[in-house]
């Protein structure tokens, strides 16, 4: 390139305009339509190139009215982290630098980093420490290599060789999971070949997860290789399974136990939600993502197997022109989908070293803190009903006058006044709002501040409706 960030036109453009935007004032939602954002981005193919100055100045008109704030503190639609900026910086670097960490030869310290990575994530998880990690696009692809590892493993105990024959003649795979589970472990299991015949959903209970006993019953009015997906943070609860039994089970069956721990996983920080975790580290195979709590910007995702020979028959991509010594780091390709590929540990090295496990157990406790005392304040707030026991960050919630559910309009009302970007969900027969509080910066506070903002809005919203005898009034 020859220049530096402060010399290169574009590059020192993009420089500045990073360093205040988030610090300017913004807001939390899109302000620009579909078609107004495809006539900022889609004009005809460039015959020849442009200034690079003019393009990135173009490039930030263009996507600036279609951006949404889930770096703020009070962004609480969806399960998303606001990219930390040790981790954007390192993110730059990453681009600078260039690497396809594809295997060590191709991007030697990309390896290493994911090596440094590997044994931070297994302690800081407190998982078994001979565990292997892949460094994924987040938790959908670390389900995906997850069970694929589950799937050549399950079959080889029942001594079909998956290498040779793949899934012609296998056994059929039986697949216990949530009828709540998360849409990204059907996902994944959809990719790898599995259909409704290999599922059994077992009844979840009131906080989404699988009810134990009817677990039990199923897996014993079924033969054949067995996988258990469990749930570590239910997305709409923040619920967990009974790890314990469910490892208990496992055993039993011979079943390969995952756990879709995508945010709920960093739970194993807190020494006071211990008995959420317990019998976690039992499991074969965990998914997390690292773009969520951990707030290394997206994408980011790690799929962490037990039994690291199983994680490499399922994904190691070998040929003679990929080069390895025997005195090598490790070849990434053994453990992700993937070849050519972003070098994705730098970020999360540096996003780790930022925070340090402190940093991180801390501000998991702070949105913890700030679920359980929004659900506090608003719990007794008439009409207002909480759906679940709030167990870690997601509280959701259930608006009702006079039998009509009202949460749509409400949501409606927060996202209009800009104390909080909020979306609804359907969930347990009902609409409701599900409020997820995730963002670095958010603290204990943001809880009671968001839900004296709901509280004064709902009693505002029933004061402009009339009674059931008002409204029969004025009808007659």
């Amino acid at each position: 390139m020859g220049n530096s960030a402060l010399t290169d036109p574009a590059l020192a453009r993009a420089f500045a305009y990073s360093g205040t935007y988030r610090d300017r004032p913004r807001t939390l939602d899109a302000v620009a339509s579909p078609q107004e954002l495809r006539a900022r981005f889609c004009s005809p193919t460039p015959e020849t190139g442009r200034n690079t100055v003019d393009v990135i100045n173009d490039l930030i008109a263009a996507a600036e009215p279609g951006l949404i704030g889930n770096t703020q503190n009070n962004f609480f639609g969806w399960v998303m982290g606001g990219s930390d900026i040790s981790g954007v910086a390192a993110d730059w670097l990453t681009s600078v630098w260039g690497q396809n960490s594809a295997i060590y030869q191709t991007a030697p310290s990309a390896a290493i980093a994911e090596e440094a990575v590997s044994a931070w994530l297994l302690d800081l998880l407190d998982l078994p420490q001979q565990s292997s990690v892949g460094f994924v696009t987040g938790a959908t692809m670390a389900g995906f290599v997850s069970l694929a590892a589950a799937r050549t493993d399950v079959l080889r105990r029942m001594g079909h060789n998956w290498e040779e024959t793949g899934l012609q003649g296998a056994p059929l795979i039986r697949v216990f999971l949530s009828d709540d589970a998360h849409i990204s472990n059907l996902a994944a299991l959809r990719y790898l070949g599995f259909g409704e015949a290999n599922l059994i959903r077992i009844a979840s209970n009131k906080q989404g997860v699988m009810q134990t006993g009817a677990l039990a019953d199923a897996m014993a009015a079924n033969e054949g290789p067995k996988i258990i997906i469990g749930t570590a943070g239910q997305i709409n609860s923040g619920g967990f399974e009974d790890f314990t039994q469910l490892a208990d089970l496992a055993e039993a069956h011979d079943a390969w136990l995952h756990v879709d721990g995508a945010f709920g996983l960093w739970a194993r920080l807190l020494p006071e939600k211990a008995h959420l975790t317990r019998g976690l580290e039992r499991a074969d195979s965990w998914s997390v993502d690292g773009h969520k709590w951990l707030q290394v910007p997206y994408d980011s995702g790690f799929a962490i197997v037990k039994n690291p020979d199983a994680h490499r028959r399922a994904m190691d991509i070998s040929a003679s022109y990929l080069n390895h010594e025997p005195g090598d780091g490790r070849n990434p390709t053994e453990y992700n989908p993937e070849l050519s590929r972003r070098a994705r540990g730098f970020a999360a090295w540096a996003v780790i070293q930022s925070l340090g496990r402190s940093g991180i157990r801390d501000m998991v406790a702070r949105h913890c803190a700030a679920a359980t005392l929004l659900a506090d304040c608003l719990r007794d707030e008439p009409g207002i009903e909480i759906l679940h026991r709030v167990d870690l960050n997601q509280v959701t919630m259930v608006f009702d006058l006079n039998g009509d559910n009202m949460t749509e309009a409400v949501a409606g009302l927060i996202n209009e006044n800009g104390k909080g970007f909020v979306r609804t969900t359907h969930w347990k027969d009902k609409c409701a709002l599900r409020v997820s509080i995730i963002s670095k910066d958010a603290e204990q506070t943001t809880g009671d501040e968001f839900a004296n903002s709901v509280a004064e809005l709902w009693r505002e919203f029933r004061e402009s409706r009339p009674t059931g005898i008002q409204a029969s009034i004025r009808q007659t």
